[in-house]
């Protein structure tokens, strides 16, 4: 078996935003952090024409997307009760996307614990890698972000937001990387998250 690098693709590749709405805002840890850099990856997934893929947790009860979060150009915004984003509506987005090849998953959102983690189990089992934003995830409590330590040992990469946006573009020679170069110019904000790495 060969050794998974975190390697990725662009053109094979989808950004997930799991759940970043606005009854969440009081509850999760630094979610205004993470909202932040969750509505960078979604400019970027703008710019360099990543297919979006949203959902929201029962939005009747808790809400949309918070605005600071761009979401207009996702390709579907998901209702759902069940905790994986991977509910047969998104599964069947996914296979129309990228030619039908989607082989990374970019996620981002809340809670780490909870339906981060059912999503990282569900992609990992279709052998879809996945990359989980360490500075774009958190949850109520610090302690349940102990799951990072779990999505390693999964065999997801636990990465961010920075790194991963470089390592799409690749190279200063990109014709995008002056714009994705804007969005990073600016430190992401510090939720003390990747201290508990």
């Amino acid at each position: 078996m060969s050794k998974k690098l975190g390697n990725i693709r662009l053109t094979q590749t989808v950004l997930f935003v799991c759940d970043m709405q606005e009854r969440f805002r009081p509850a999760v840890k630094f979610f205004n952090e993470i909202a932040e850099v969750s509505g960078r990856l979604t400019e970027a997934s703008r710019i360099l024409g990543i297919p979006l893929i949203v959902t929201e947790q029962y939005p009747k009860g808790l809400g949309s997307t918070v605005p600071e979060v761009n979401i207009s150009n996702a390709v579907g915004i998901f209702p759902k009760t069940k905790f994986s984003m991977l509910i047969p509506e998104v599964d069947e987005k996914m296979r129309a996307l990228c030619g039908g090849n989607v082989h990374h998953v970019i996620l981002c959102g809340v809670e780490a614990h909870v339906c981060i983690q059912q999503t990282v189990i569900d992609l990992l089992n279709r052998d879809i890698e996945v990359h989980v934003l360490a500075d774009a995830v958190s949850s109520r409590t610090i302690e349940n972000v102990v799951s990072f330590q779990r999505f390693r040992h999964m065999g997801a990469t636990v990465t961010t937001s920075e790194a991963i946006l470089l390592q799409l573009v690749g190279d200063k020679d990109h014709p995008k990387f002056k714009d994705i170069q804007g969005l990073i110019k600016t430190i992401a904000p510090d939720s003390g998250l990747l201290t508990k790495l």
